[in-house]
């Protein structure tokens, strides 16, 4: 609920609203760690997205066999 609450704003984000956002970022950051960043993000990203893709599989498979055994 909290978080919904927080995160409101970003409906109304605007052209000017986001560079001011990514000055901020470049500021804080610098402008060499940020793909070093981006690119751990891309990573997580891609993990999670396997994990995900493997945990479907393995449902979709273990139904599968359930299925097969119920029919013998």
């Amino acid at each position: 609920m909290c978080l919904n609450i927080i995160f409101l704003f970003l409906g109304d984000l605007g052209g000017g609203e986001m560079m001011v956002i990514l000055t901020a970022i470049l500021l804080l950051f610098g402008a060499d760690r940020i793909p070093n960043m981006a690119r751990s993000l891309g990573r997580g990203m891609r993990e999670f997205k396997d994990a995900t893709n493997n945990i479907r599989h393995e449902l979709e498979q273990s139904i599968k066999d359930d299925l097969k055994s119920k029919e013998d």
